[in-house]
């Protein structure tokens, strides 16, 4: 799958020739798009370019798009099947630049990889900003070498299935506060899903927003193997913790794109206030 590593540092896009590689600016929570992007950028929104409107209880807030849809975001962003895509977003843990890295990846789009600190560390580095590029028109099209994802996915059964009969198999990487049902600032219920066990995916960085080495990042998921299920709020910081075992070179779990918006609408056993 893969040709490149799934991190880039700083250090690495700043000696890159800027005509080598396509970058994208996956900043998600924004009022606009932004100002500022870093130079030669290319904006894409999380909420409506890497998922579709639907059913919240039949898919979650941010259900997969079409494929042909995301293709034609792709091509607007000037990316072809032969692009070095380079992926941020201005959250230091990179949580919508790793859920467009796993699409593309899901796509069998061999080169792409997510900028290590995100915009701050770009911008602290000098890299220049500029606005964003304009979208593009009639620039060939992206003609993917799938109509199916093809990373692991989980269903609503899937993961009542698991959280029935198998035990710390499915990791929830939203805040403790959220997972204990102490709060819950999105969805319509606090808690989680039984038996799901909590490892935020802040846990994946260190003190200045960096993704750990790849050795403790493998220490810390090997044990769980790629039968497990990953899930957050809505499937977007789900797939920060897919990067993670990515970059430990770890086999990819599922993701479970509802997550909890899904399971939380679904009249679905949920455990809250910390008690099992």
């Amino acid at each position: 799958m893969p040709l490149f590593p799934p991190l880039l540092q700083v250090d690495e896009l700043l000696r890159l020739q800027t005509n080598t590689y396509v970058l994208c600016d996956v900043s998600g929570g924004l009022e606009a798009p932004p100002d500022k992007v870093l130079r030669n950028s290319s904006y894409i929104h999380p909420d409506t370019e890497l998922a579709e409107i639907g059913d919240y209880k039949t898919g979650g807030r941010h259900p997969l798009p079409k494929i042909t849809d995301f293709c034609i975001r792709l091509q607007e962003a000037g990316i072809m099947p032969d692009s070095h895509v380079i992926l941020y977003d201005r959250q230091k843990g990179s949580n919508a630049a790793a859920r467009m890295w796993w699409m593309l990846t899901a796509l069998g789009h061999p080169f792409v990889q997510v900028l290590d600190g995100g915009f701050a560390a770009a911008v602290n580095a000098g890299f220049p900003l500029t606005t964003p590029k304009q979208k593009q028109k009639n620039n060939g099209a992206y003609l993917p070498s799938t109509d199916t994802w093809l990373l692991p996915t989980a269903s609503l059964e899937d993961v009542t299935h698991h959280s029935l009969h198998i035990p710390n198999s499915i990791i929830d990487v939203r805040a403790t506060e959220r997972y204990e049902g102490y709060r819950e600032p999105i969805d319509l219920v606090a808690g989680h899903i039984p038996h799901a066990i909590n490892i935020p995916f802040t846990e994946n960085l260190d003190d200045y927003g960096f993704f750990l080495p790849a050795e403790r990042l493998r220490k810390k998921y090997l044990p769980y193997g790629s039968s497990c299920i990953v899930h957050c709020g809505s499937g977007i910081t789900a797939c920060h913790t897919l990067l993670a075992f990515a970059i430990a070179e770890l086999p990819l779990p599922r993701l479970y794109v509802g997550s909890w918006s899904e399971w939380s609408r679904n009249d679905k056993p949920i455990i809250s206030k910390g008690s099992e």
